[in-house]
């Protein structure tokens, strides 16, 4: 078993520990973080069965794309970085679900540029869990006027909420914020009862968010290792 696999088998079964554990049988979904990584990784952990991969950047992501070639049609791509105006056009052509929206400027514009032949664009909103200046997301009062804007676009889908809480030393410090997360994936589901999806959890603490109600979480240091600076 190469390195890729190995490190592939062993989240994934972490993950199905922790959904069972948290009484979830169904399991948890698992885009694997492609950030920095060249394409000959992602190709190796396709190889070895993952089929979802995040990328930070748009244009990481189409030149990724390219490399990739047949491949990439078989990758269910998620867009985890943050989306600039100017990069929704490419978002809505390049990506299967972005998890980033967090204003309402992008929403029209994520719509209006999602190829008719392609499934709905999916959608996630990203709250700001920890009202940090330095991250983005949405203020959490914000989040049912969102919903409703993007709930109301033929061409989107909406599917829940994503947040990225403090990076505090201790991942266990990190759990309340996956509780107010998960409270807010609540109240959202029951307006939108289509929501079913709630991503939060990284390397260090995907096992804690699971625990306190992720559906998604997103990997990448513990499937690549750690990332040269």
């Amino acid at each position: 078993m190469n390195p890729s696999h190995r490190a592939l088998v062993d989240v994934l079964h972490t993950l199905e520990n922790a959904a069972r554990a948290a009484g979830r049988p169904n399991g948890v979904r698992l885009p694997a973080v492609a950030k920095t990584q060249p394409a000959a990784a992602i190709a190796e952990l396709f190889a070895a069965g993952q089929r979802a991969f995040g990328e930070n950047y748009v244009q990481e992501a189409t030149a990724r794309q390219a490399e990739l070639g047949p491949v990439a049609v078989r990758i269910e791509w998620h867009l985890i970085g943050h989306l600039q105006s100017n990069k929704a056009r490419d978002a809505a052509l390049l990506f299967d679900w972005v998890q980033t929206l967090d204003r309402a400027k992008l929403i029209e514009a994520l719509a209006r540029q999602r190829p008719p032949e392609r499934p709905p664009l999916n959608v996630l909103i990203q709250v700001n869990i920890d009202d940090e200046a330095s991250k983005h997301g949405c203020h959490p009062d914000q989040i049912a006027t969102l919903a409703d804007a993007v709930a109301s676009q033929p061409r989107l889908a909406l599917r829940g909420l994503m947040a990225i809480p403090a990076p505090h030393a201790d991942p266990e410090s990190r759990r309340p914020a996956f509780r107010r997360m998960k409270a807010l994936f609540d109240l959202l589901a029951s307006q939108h009862p289509q929501v079913d999806t709630l991503s939060m959890g990284m390397s260090d603490d995907y096992a804690i968010a699971i625990e306190e109600g992720a559906s998604m979480v997103r990997v990448g240091t513990a499937l690549f290792g750690r990332r040269e600076t």
